[in-house]
């Protein structure tokens, strides 16, 4: 991505397809936020994978309380032309989806994951609607990549 993406199914696809970091925007029991990026896989436009040690504050809020916010941006356009797929769904640690994960890393030359016998853990997300912000302030405009 180099340019700006015009708002709508065929921008959030080049977007999600593109992008190598998503932002996750969780919570903890009490409501207190907390965001942070992690390299993601997407499986279609409605499931995005991850791998993330239990303990971390994300995976301890996930853990708490599924609900969460997403957000991949293009940040490769010059400030002003940028942008986004907001994204809002559940999210958990899950055993199913390793080899998505594993051949978005083989594809971007980060190597095979065969197995999580280690501290990491799989968590996927399951994307509930998809927006991108049009002309003006704060005008969403909701899309299905």
């Amino acid at each position: 991505m180099s340019r700006a993406v015009a708002p709508g199914p065929e921008g959030a696809r080049e977007i999600i397809d593109g992008g190598r970091y998503m932002t996750l925007a969780t919570a903890d029991a009490a409501g207190v936020p907390w965001a942070t990026p992690v390299w993601y896989a997407p499986r279609g436009y409605s499931e995005l994978f991850w791998v993330s040690y239990p303990d971390a504050r994300h995976s301890r809020n996930l853990a708490e309380r599924p609900q969460l916010s997403i957000v991949i941006f293009d940040s490769t356009v010059t400030p002003g032309d940028g942008q986004a797929v907001y994204m809002t769904g559940e999210a958990a640690q899950t055993t199913e989806g390793l080899e998505v994960f594993s051949a978005r890393s083989v594809e971007q030359g980060l190597g095979e994951w065969r197995d999580l016998n280690g501290p990491l853990r799989l968590y996927r997300a399951v994307i509930s609607e998809h927006w991108m912000l049009g002309e003006g302030a704060d005008k969403r405009v909701r899309v299905t990549p």
